[in-house]
């Protein structure tokens, strides 16, 4: 039986593309760089912020300077912005009771760092009582390393095989496999199903409710 369910956040609670996309655009445009269409954003995304400007930043203009230029930028304007579009996927939300009131801890584990993932969890989920939601932070090496859900586990109390591990790309896929927990894939995310087949999650499922059966 699965005591504990780790969710990514990005692509997998919620649908934040449209947020990170218009975030990292103004700082973008504010330094003159050109601008990305939002639906580039899924592929930029996955492995922290930091990534996400090394990515959007033409190619020769990719330095840790430019990149904290960028940074300078986003944060600001992300830590207002960053609930203008973003919404829970459907079904989420009831998955989330569904999974507190049957007894189950749940957490949180994203690359998005650490004050914006724990602010949008608050907002969107004020019912639900995570045991742990952590983000990105200052030394400690982002996903797919498996650091941050062996912390949660610990926080947690449970075993490893007592854990189900949910995201939506293949960088998840990774963190479960390499944190020794039981994977699942969910396509409603912001990379496309192959990607998370080519690593063999346990589980692939299309609606939030098909966590449900997968947990005894």
């Amino acid at each position: 039986m699965k005591k504990l369910v780790i969710f990514d956040l990005d692509g997998t609670l919620l649908n934040t593309i449209a947020d990170l996309a218009a975030a990292t655009n103004q700082a973008l445009q504010y330094y003159g760089y050109p601008t990305h269409s939002t639906d580039d954003y899924r592929f930029f995304v996955g492995n922290g912020i930091n990534k996400l400007f090394e990515r959007a930043l033409p190619e020769n203009e990719r330095s840790e300077e430019n990149i904290l230029k960028i940074r300078s930028q986003f944060v600001p304007y992300y830590d207002k912005h960053n609930a203008d579009f973003s919404r829970p996927y459907p079904g989420i939300a009831a998955l989330l009771l569904a999974l507190q009131n049957d007894g189950r801890k749940i957490a949180v584990a994203s690359n998005k760092y650490q004050a914006a993932t724990r602010k949008l969890i608050a907002h969107y989920f004020p019912e639900i009582n995570f045991v742990e939601v952590l983000g990105q932070r200052e030394g400690i090496p982002a996903k797919p390393d498996p650091s941050i859900v062996n912390d949660i586990i610990a926080t947690a109390g449970v075993t490893k095989e007592e854990v189900l591990y949910v995201g939506d790309s293949n960088v998840d896929m990774q963190t479960a496999h390499n944190a020794g927990v039981t994977a699942v894939g969910v396509t409603w995310g912001f990379r496309p199903r192959t990607e998370l087949e080519a690593l063999h999650p346990a589980h692939i499922i299309e609606k939030a409710e098909e966590l449900i059966p997968l947990l005894d």
